[in-house]
């Protein structure tokens, strides 16, 4: 019998990425609200990348992950 377990994600990048000293606002704005300043942010950080992929991975369907916003995230999806 075999049974298959669900690993936890790898994480650690979260408490090196900007977004976790900046907070979360920026980064799920309110419907129609700019997501420019988190995009900026995004555009600083080390973690984008891990963060992207994590989002990818993930479905995270709200909010900025990775310097993308859900509608380029969507996008990204639909091209691989």
């Amino acid at each position: 019998m075999h049974i298959e377990t669900i690993s936890p994600a790898d994480t650690d990048w979260q408490a090196q990425a900007l977004c976790a000293q900046t907070g979360a606002d920026f980064f799920f704005p309110e419907p129609g609200s700019s997501v420019r300043e988190a995009k900026r942010i995004c555009g600083l950080c080390e973690m984008r990348s891990a963060c992207l992929d994590y989002a990818l991975a993930n479905d995270e369907r709200f909010g900025v992950w990775g310097g993308l916003s859900e509608k380029e995230r969507l996008a990204l999806r639909r091209t691989r």
